[in-house]
């Protein structure tokens, strides 16, 4: 499996649930699709999940994914791109180029309105889930690897600083911080 395919799987997905913003029910129903592929795909699945994570892992997005959840630990991290994974490669990409454009997507400001978290830890399991059900079997220990980029040292303030994130993020910072 490939980028494209793996895209393909999440956009398949996300037409086949009621409310294709809720990242779990688009995680089961991307590990069901998945389930019925050949091994090798769900393990190669689990390298492309985790290529995109690596991708999103900047701190610009960081700092929206701290002001959208009032706070955001590695772990808060990981669970805030997985959910932006579930949300398709379009959102993805404009997100990951300009985190301040998650101020746009009427999930976001939903999420505002509702004081709701953005994260979708089950979509970090697709792949896991998804070969353990089609074989009985866990990935394999090396089916994926993970090199993080080194984060931006110009993005190294406070998050906690809410006049520097109102100048470098301020559509979010309308919705969250004012």
């Amino acid at each position: 499996m490939n980028k494209q395919q793996f895209w393909e799987l999440i956009a398949a997905a996300r037409d086949q649930v009621i409310n294709p913003h809720e990242s779990e029910s688009v995680a089961r129903e991307a590990t069901s699709l998945l389930a019925v592929r050949p091994a090798e795909e769900i393990v190669a699945a689990q390298q492309v999940l985790w290529d995109l994570m690596a991708e999103s892992y900047t701190n610009p997005l960081w700092a929206a994914a701290y002001v959208i959840n009032g706070g955001c630990s590695d772990d808060g991290f990981d669970y805030f791109r997985s959910w932006l994974i579930a949300q398709g490669r379009e959102v993805f990409d404009r997100v990951v180029a300009d985190p301040d454009a998650l101020a746009e997507l009427p999930v976001v400001q939903a999420s505002v309105a509702d004081g709701l978290d953005l994260e979708g830890e089950d979509v970090l399991g697709i792949a896991w889930d998804a070969h353990v059900t089609a074989t009985g079997d866990q990935l394999p220990a090396d089916a994926f690897t993970i090199r993080y980029p080194q984060l931006d040292p110009a993005w190294a303030f406070d998050f906690d600083d809410s006049d520097e994130m109102a100048r470098r993020l301020p559509r979010l910072a309308a919705l969250y911080l004012d």
